[in-house]
């Protein structure tokens, strides 16, 4: 790949993710049925329409692309080109009926996560960077804050839950030196953050149809997303993730998460 994702991927991933916006839109605040996955999360209607339309419509573009998605497995992922998609991300909220949920889909080159959308449906935002194209939300430019300093900074996690044993110390460590801490939001705080209103965020479980599309927006936008370790984030990685708005931030929360 050269001179950054093609025009015409960068399309058909905003075509995908307006598709996948139809039944979650559809079934929003309405007494919809739903069952439980092995894993106790819940899987709704909506969750399986989203995936199947983004699905459909690779099938007949790109049939010889990868798809990695949370609702129906992992095809053809060794391919050049690979769709991650999580097309519900934020379920209990969803079913809540509160609006901090979001689809995610990331586009992979070699391996590597090189685009990404964070959209919320229902809101109409949509957040969107990748290699060789600048972090927008809604098409206008946007950019992380400025902040270097730790004890000025926001941080926030989905959930205390997330976080346990060493993680949890570590966790504990990190957010007792910063300004705010904040809980909740799923994908919807990177979004956040990528318009400089929140520093950081700071997460122990996420999967990889999670962390592929928020990677590349973020690092759009001026960020850095490593895992704890500090090292690049791929399909193989376990789930524990730093976004931070500069190096200096980055850096500090790395220097207590990593020895987690």
């Amino acid at each position: 790949m050269n001179g950054g994702v093609p025009a015409a991927r960068v399309a058909l991933a905003h075509r995908l993710v307006s598709a996948a916006g139809v039944p979650l839109r559809q079934h929003f605040r309405t007494a919809l049925g739903a069952e439980r996955k092995g894993d106790a999360s819940p899987v709704t209607l909506a969750d399986r329409g989203a995936e199947m339309a983004m699905r459909d419509i690779l099938s007949k573009d790109m049939p010889h692309d990868g798809v990695w998605g949370e609702e129906f497995g992992a095809e053809n992922v060794d391919a050049e080109w690979v769709w991650v998609m999580d097309p519900l991300d934020g379920t209990r909220a969803f079913r809540a009926g509160k609006p901090m949920f979001g689809i995610l889909l990331g586009l992979l080159h070699k391996g590597v996560p090189v685009l990404g959308i964070i959209d919320q449906p229902v809101l109409n935002e949509r957040w969107a960077g990748g290699v060789g194209w600048p972090a927008q939300m809604n098409g206008r430019n946007i950019a992380v804050s400025a902040e270097t300093q730790l004890t000025h900074a926001s941080l926030n996690a989905t959930s205390p839950s997330m976080f346990s044993g060493k993680n949890a110390t570590a966790m504990q460590q990190l957010s007792s030196q910063v300004a705010d801490m904040l809980w909740g939001g799923d994908a919807y705080a990177y979004g956040l953050m990528c318009m400089g209103l929140i520093d950081m965020v700071v997460e122990a479980d996420l999967k990889p149809h999670d962390f592929c599309a928020l990677a590349p927006v973020v690092q759009a936008a001026g960020g850095i997303m490593t895992d704890w370790q500090g090292a690049p984030l791929h399909l193989n990685s376990d789930g524990r993730v730093i976004a931070a708005a500069t190096p200096a931030l980055w850096q500090a929360a790395q220097n207590i998460l990593g020895a987690a």
